[in-house]
């Protein structure tokens, strides 16, 4: 059996990942099994995650919110904790350092939003339910920009080892797409003609669907965690970070 298997953490972006989706594509089957009615808070012909949300269908969409983000803020301690006790490669810089438990706030902040956005829904507490959506990208956006400045700083004191660049580009492509979709999405929000809140709703499934790919690169980083009481193979004199320094100042 591979060494990941053991390892219990690299589980838990794949519990957000496997929940985040499952809710997602419940919720739009729900939507065209029933024949796309058009829901009471329902402005264009295609409902919003939260138009389905606020239906009979709630209780889903708390319980996979809740998940969601308790296990994605549960992803980011385990990465701080794992770099901690050298079972994962251990910050070199305390900017480093920082820059992990910002990210971590960051991402306590989304998750906040997003339970939040779940509980207060679209057809009850409009500006409310907004109001929470964008703390939920807000928070997410702040976690990924440190994640991926953080991992940008680690993979400069480790240069022989090439995971560290693969997971903060992954990362990086990813977090930018979505945040340019989002910013798309904010706009679309703005507009009061059809096409552009049908637009809108496109761009909100797709940005919600896409988050999981987000979510699933912490996987890739995980699973290279060390056993219990063991640390990173890398380490050991010989492995690719074994002389790892800092490199260069902590911007680049």
């Amino acid at each position: 059996m591979v060494a990941w298997a053991h390892n219990q953490y690299s589980k838990l972006p794949i519990i957000a990942a496997v929940t985040w989706f499952v809710t997602l594509l419940v919720l739009l089957l729900t939507w065209v099994c029933k024949g796309r009615p058009q829901y009471a808070s329902q402005d264009g012909n295609i409902a919003y995650i939260s138009d389905v949300g606020a239906s009979f269908i709630k209780p889903l969409f708390v319980v996979g919110a809740v998940i969601t983000a308790i296990f994605f803020v549960l992803t980011l301690a385990a990465e701080r904790l794992l770099g901690h006790n050298q079972r994962l490669l251990p910050a070199q810089r305390k900017a480093e350092k920082v820059l992990s438990y910002c990210a971590i706030g960051g991402a306590t902040l989304g998750g906040v939003g997003l339970i939040l956005l779940s509980i207060l829904d679209t057809l009850r507490f409009q500006m409310i339910h907004r109001i929470f959506l964008f703390i939920f990208m807000l928070g997410v956006t702040l976690s990924a920009i440190f994640t991926v400045v953080e991992f940008r700083l680690l993979s400069r004191s480790y240069q022989g080892y090439a995971v560290l660049r693969r997971s903060y580009m992954a990362k990086g492509i990813i977090s930018a797409t979505l945040v340019v979709l989002a910013i798309a999405f904010g706009v679309m929000l703005t507009r009061n003609d059809t096409q552009g809140i049908d637009v809108g709703a496109i761009l909100e499934w797709v940005i919600g669907f896409g988050f999981n790919l987000y979510l699933l690169t912490f996987w890739y980083d995980l699973r290279l965690a060390a056993p219990k009481n063991e640390i990173n193979k890398e380490l050991i004199d010989g492995g690719a970070a074994a002389n790892a320094v800092p490199h260069g100042p902590w911007w680049v």
